[in-house]
């Protein structure tokens, strides 16, 4: 499996693409780019990915595609942490090609309290 460098990622997201992160929020590529680069390296067990589109009534005729995924992810120097996140995909129009871009990305780490 290819791995993307974190400079490499940014070109799958919208030019003013939003993302959230544990409640953070970062917007427009730039910023993307940085927030990309601060984070440590991590392995990711993905437990459950589902893939459901917009109806176009709902996003003005816009192609949307919604990814839901579920799993665990350990960053370096720290512990493991159970985490849910989805993205909205677009195929913004751009005349005789498809490119599907991230609109829309959400990610929280879920971790219960121990009894």
């Amino acid at each position: 499996m290819r791995q993307w460098t974190k400079e490499e990622g940014t070109r799958l997201y919208l030019d003013k693409a939003t993302l959230i992160w544990n409640g953070s929020v970062v917007i427009e590529l730039d910023a993307l780019s940085n927030f990309f680069k601060m984070l440590p390296s991590s392995e990711f067990q993905v437990n459950m990915l589902d893939c459901q589109p917009d109806h176009e009534q709902a996003t003005q005729s816009q192609s949307i595609v919604l990814v839901v995924t579920s799993g665990t992810v350990k960053f370096d120097g720290n512990k493991q942490h159970f985490f849910n996140h989805n993205f909205l995909l677009t195929a913004p129009y751009i005349p005789d090609s498809t490119v599907w871009k991230i609109a829309g990305y959400c990610f929280y780490f879920q971790d219960w309290a121990s009894s």
